[in-house]
C-alpha cells in the first residue's frame, strides 16, 4: 500500500518537474530555440492551432529562427500570431519564409526573466510539497484505519521525504542552469 502511495507521489512530482521545464522553455534567452514558440497559437481555418502543427520551426543561426509554413496562405496569419504573442518578437517575412531575429537582452530584461524563472521554480517546489502532503495524509489515513503500523508510517513518511528532497534538488539544479543561461552575455 505504501509503495502505491509512493509511486503516485513520484508520478505527481515528475509532472511538476515536467511543467517547470515547459515553463523554463517559454522564457527566452538571447539564443534562438524553437521551444520559445511553443505557446504561439495560429488561427488555422477557424481553429486555434499550435504553430508547430502548421509550420516547421528551425534555428537558422544563434539569434534567428526560421518558420516555414506548410501552406503559403498562412504566412500573414503566422506573422500576426507571433507579433500578438507576449514574447516581444518581430518577425520578418521574405517570400514564404518567416525569419524571427532574437532581440538582444538588456541587463534589466535578464533580471526580470531570472525573477520569472525563480517564480516558476517556486511554483514547482510548492507543487512537489503538495504531492508530499497528499502522500503523507494517505499514509496517516492507513494508520488511522489500522492497516499499517506506526513503524510503517514513519518508514513511509521518510521515503516520501527522500523523494521530495530529490525532486526539490532537481528543481534547484534546473533553476541554476536557467539563471546561468539567462545571465550569459
Amino acid at each position: 500500500m505504501i509503495n502505491d502511495i509512493k509511486a503516485e507521489a513520484e508520478k505527481k512530482m515528475t509532472k511538476s518537474l515536467d511543467a517547470l521545464h515547459a515553463a523554463f522553455n517559454k522564457i527566452r534567452t538571447g539564443r534562438a530555440h524553437p521551444s520559445i514558440l511553443d505557446g504561439v497559437m495560429v488561427n488555422y481555418y477557424g481553429q486555434e492551432t499550435p504553430l508547430k502543427q502548421v509550420a516547421s520551426i528551425n534555428v537558422e543561426d544563434n539569434r534567428t529562427l526560421a518558420v516555414s509554413p506548410w501552406e503559403k496562405n498562412l504566412v500573414p496569419t503566422i506573422e500576426k500570431a507571433i507579433m500578438s504573442s507576449d514574447l516581444g518578437l518581430n518577425p520578418a517575412t521574405s517570400g514564404d519564409l518567416i525569419r524571427i531575429p532574437m532581440p538582444m537582452l538588456t541587463e534589466e530584461t535578464r533580471k526580470d526573466m531570472v525573477k520569472q524563472a525563480k517564480a516558476d521554480a517556486e511554483h514547482g517546489r510548492v507543487s512537489i510539497r503538495n504531492a508530499r502532503r497528499d502522500a503523507n495524509s494517505m499514509i496517516k489515513e492507513l494508520l488511522k484505519e489500522k492497516e499499517i503500523t506506526e513503524d510503517d508510517e514513519r518508514k513511509g513518511e521518510d521515503e516520501i521525504q527522500k523523494l521530495t528532497d530529490r525532486y526539490i534538488a532537481e528543481v534547484e539544479k534546473a533553476l541554476k542552469t536557467k539563471e546561468e543561461d539567462l545571465m550569459a552575455v
